[in-house]
């Protein structure tokens, strides 16, 4: 019988075709009462034009618009039927425990979509260096590095680079006349990186200069490399560097401190939030514990 409903509804041509053409030509020709017809039905549960008029996308004509909405309206009644069909014929210990889910969720989502909207209202984002580093002081020994670091500068030039020996000097040198003249030929290099100040993963360094996979060692073992293949010639001068399990240096570890003192703002600001709501529940006599 349900099946028999269902297919009435959404197979006659005329009542499909004449709902569609409104929908295309606009919904501003409805008046509020029209947009409550329904366009299909299962048992007692209905769908409305309200419900589709927005589904189509822009530029979406004739068979093309036809097609997506009958295809939507059968996908509504299929998940109709069906949950009808779980109502039957699920244990009602399931139902119960679905329906308690249900309440559960919708719950903590409109109690977490207040308090993130309280706390982005309220949060400073701004974060006291003074915090920053004191915070670093008093928990770097949690912050153990999981990857090697390098403070380096390279530069990789083609192979038939006249004068290699030039950039070497200026590249180990490398005070302010030598920074100025680098940056001067960087647009006849290959690859440029002079900012040595910035911590760089080892593992970020390979992928961008992939020959020193076969002579990672070297960044270990010297403070200048010079390398070759076939195709280019590789220079890198290795400022500093830190192993696995050394202490990550605060400059490396400014973000995830500063993203830590941010979640305990925002957890302080939930707690205030809480607090309040409590005491002012009490005094308005909305909230009362009764004894037993």
């Amino acid at each position: 019988m349900e099946r028999t409903k269902i297919q009435t509804y959404i197979r006659l041509p005329l009542l499909v075709v004449a709902m569609l053409g409104l929908l295309v030509i606009g919904c501003d020709m409805f008046r509020e009462e029209q947009r409550k017809i329904p366009i299909a039905s299962v048992s007692d549960s209905y769908l409305f034009f309200e419900d589709i008029k927005d589904i189509l996308p822009e530029n979406v004509h004739g068979a093309d618009s036809t097609a997506i909405v009958e295809a939507y309206i059968n996908r509504w009644a299929v998940e109709q039927l069906l949950l009808g069909q779980a109502k039957v014929n699920l244990p009602n210990s399931t139902q119960e425990r679905f329906e308690k889910m249900v309440k559960e969720y919708e719950r903590n989502l409109f109690t977490e979509a207040y308090k993130n909207t309280y706390v982005s209202k309220q949060l400073d984002s701004v974060v006291n260096e003074e915090d920053i580093r004191q915070y670093y002081e008093l928990n770097k020994e949690n912050f153990h590095l999981n990857n090697e670091l390098l403070k380096i500068r390279y530069i990789s030039l083609n192979k038939e680079y006249s004068d290699v020996k030039e950039v070497i000097d200026h590249l180990k040198q490398f005070n302010e006349e030598d920074k100025e003249e680098l940056t001067r030929k960087s647009y006849q290099f290959k690859q440029i990186n002079l900012n040595d100040s910035v911590w760089v993963k080892k593992d970020v360094l390979l992928a961008e200069l992939p020959i020193l996979k076969e002579s990672s060692d070297e960044l270990n073992k010297t403070k200048f490399i010079e390398l070759q293949d076939s195709i280019g010639v590789y220079l890198l001068k290795v400022e500093d560097r830190l192993e696995r399990n050394d202490i990550a240096p605060l400059e490396y570890i400014r973000p995830t401190i500063k993203q830590i003192l941010l979640n305990a703002k925002k957890l302080e600001l939930v707690k205030r939030l809480e607090k309040d709501i409590i005491e002012d529940a009490v005094k308005n006599k909305k909230f009362q514990v009764y004894a037993p």
